[in-house]
């Protein structure tokens, strides 16, 4: 089973968001900023970063070069309604994906499956 470290500053977007993930067969941890995400990531391995760009206190990017920098093997998938603002300065995360919001939740499924499929044809698990 894939472990997937959520980190979204909306406590109802994340719950929303970990529930829709968890039906279908993931393992979620849900935290509400980048520096509740850290210790997580330091003790513990995670297949997949889903972050929000913009939160408090460390953004999505800087929670993503860290998470990268700890784990270099660690997928990055951002979620945000600031895509266009955020990632200007080409500041991000190796291999990162982004999903703009609003978004379905189908699609964000079918996005974090995508990211699994193409890890598993290239042998890494």
């Amino acid at each position: 089973m894939y472990k997937i470290l959520l980190a979204e500053d909306d406590q109802s977007m994340r719950e929303y968001l970990a529930r829709a993930l968890e039906r279908v067969g993931y393992e979620v941890v849900a935290v509400g900023c980048g520096t509740e995400a850290m210790p997580l990531l330091e003790k513990d391995r995670y297949d997949l970063l889903l972050t929000d760009i913009v939160m408090p206190e460390m953004d999505g990017i800087e929670l993503a070069q860290k998470a990268s920098a700890l784990d270099s093997e660690i997928r990055v998938m951002f979620i945000t309604g600031f895509a266009a603002v955020a990632l200007q300065g080409g500041k991000t995360a190796p291999e990162a994906k982004l999903l703009s919001k609003p978004f379905h939740l189908k699609d964000l499924v079918a996005e974090v499956d995508r990211i699994f499929q193409t890890e598993d044809q290239h042998g890494r698990l």
